[in-house]
């Protein structure tokens, strides 16, 4: 939503809001553009030009993330045009399901060469009622703070509304305990801002003096903040790419891992049967084989995005699924890098993929097989035997490939972001572990042992975990 026109020849700010539905965030997205345009409170008049949240949530069936550009309106009050990002929704009983798809449309605005390529601030909206961060809240901050490279701590800022104007010790101590990464003030309390939400209430005899009382509030609110904006350099969202890019590819091959590794076990076991029969000198041998099918999946469009599974048609693997909603083909998928697949077992071109309503299944029929060995072949049954025993080997070298695959991963993921905690990597080290130890690398079990301790010491993996499961909502079930 435009208001007014752009001059390039102006300085432009752009504001990341982040915060619960009913936090606020409506009510100060408008008094941002009041206070753009200039409005005064001896005017007795107010601009709205985002609907109430709880009421817009209500009445539109998906919520979607909308930028606001506030253009023609510089050196009225502010030395510089505006641009926010809302996030309607975030955190709403609409479903982590939907958050995934918020984290994919911000990563969509930040790489499109007519999208946003600057950010000066996070605004991460806190009422002054709250006295402790719920675990939908943590979940909330920690989704976001985990799209963001190391590089924008000093650049996320609480803005705390419905305030009095007085010090919202509660709000500070919340945020203290729950150790939230943002930039600090000269007595290194969380970097704040105040800002009461009643601008818009209709003015009466009896009123109008608190009225104005909590006007001020917000308009000094109102300077504190836009003065720390236009001291504040942009931060290049290129980090944010990264990370959300790691992310992509990380769930991409732990999921493509753990079907391969189903698919390895039950071949193993066909080969364990049929080493079997050769020990016992049975030349006619029932197998359970592995094969795959198309299964379809429930897929639709989302706004403009495509929700679907890339697949590789030469490996038979899913290559990017669950989750690939931005790309229309299969050479605008995120795992796709170079023309070439990053996660299916041969890196296979982009020609060799499809994006489809159906993935790859794996299943096992038993089928009857007769070993071609005479009775006393005895040489072309340790032959025989020889094969089944590098095909193993081969399966496995397979196996070691994804895991390494994967932990070089997590560890990318590791150095890049501000917050890695999200339950999803937690759920893909306990994996990548139990692998790990099975290989016997004592090395790299220790590394990742030691990032799932300190996921495990955050408050806010446990409050994640917790809202997760209050919602009902499991990685697994997300992964389906």
């Amino acid at each position: 939503m435009t208001l007014g026109e752009k001059d390039p020849n102006k300085i432009n700010k752009t504001i990341l809001l982040v915060g619960e539905t009913g936090a606020g965030k409506s009510t100060l997205i408008n008094a941002l553009v009041n206070y753009a345009m200039g409005v005064k409170w001896e005017d007795s008049v107010w601009f709205q030009i985002v609907e109430d949240e709880r009421k817009s949530q209500c009445e539109s069936q998906t919520s979607d993330v909308i930028v606001y550009e506030i253009f023609g309106f510089e050196d009225k009050t502010l030395p510089y045009s505006l641009t926010i990002i809302d996030t309607p929704g975030y955190g709403s009983t609409t479903g982590i399901e939907h958050d995934a798809i918020v984290c994919q449309r911000l990563f969509d605005l930040f790489r499109l060469d007519n999208g946003i390529h600057e950010i000066n601030a996070v605004g991460l909206v806190m009422k002054a009622t709250d006295n402790r961060l719920s675990d939908r809240l943590r979940y909330i901050f920690d989704s976001v703070m985990s799209l963001f490279g190391k590089n924008m701590e000093k650049k996320i800022v609480i803005l705390i509304t419905h305030s009095d104007g007085l010090t919202p010790e509660n709000v500070l101590q919340a945020l203290k305990d729950a150790k939230i990464k943002c930039a600090k003030d000269e007595e290194n309390q969380p970097l704040h801002f105040m800002f009461n939400n009643r601008q818009s209430t209709e003015r009466t005899r009896r009123n109008k003096f608190a009225l104005k009382s909590v006007w001020d509030v917000t308009m000094e609110g109102m300077s504190q903040f836009t003065d720390f904006l236009k001291n504040t350099e942009p931060q290049n969202p290129e980090k944010t790419i990264e990370v959300l890019r790691a992310q992509i590819r990380l769930t991409a091959c732990i999921q493509n891992l753990q079907e391969r590794i189903v698919l390895t076990e039950l071949k193993q076991r066909e080969i364990h049967q049929t080493q079997e029969a050769l020990k016992n000198k049975e030349f006619t041998v029932e197998v359970d084989e592995p094969y795959k099918e198309k299964e379809p999946i429930h897929c639709g469009m989302w706004g403009l995005f495509f929700q679907g599974a890339v697949c590789c048609k030469k490996c038979e693997e899913n290559c990017h699924y669950p989750g690939c909603t931005m790309a229309w083909k299969p050479g605008h998928c995120e795992v796709i890098k170079g023309g070439r697949c990053t996660s299916c077992t041969g890196k296979c071109p982009v020609s060799d993929h499809v994006k489809e309503n159906w993935i790859y299944v794996t299943k096992t029929k038993r089928v009857k097989k007769t070993l071609h060995v005479n009775e006393t072949g005895s040489e072309e049954k340790s032959s025989l035997l020889e094969d089944l025993k590098k095909k193993m080997e081969e399966l496995q070298r397979e196996t070691d490939q994804f895991l390494e695959e994967s932990f070089n991963h997590i560890i990318k993921l590791e150095q890049n972001a501000l917050k890695v905690n999200a339950v999803s990597t937690h759920v893909d080290l306990d994996l990548l572990i139990e692998k790990m130890k099975e290989k016997g690398d004592t090395e790299k079990v220790q590394k990742l042992e030691e990032i799932k301790r300190r996921m495990d010491e955050d408050e806010g993996t446990r409050s994640v975990r917790r809202y997760m499961s209050t919602a009902g909502k499991v990685l697994t079930e997300v992964m389906k």
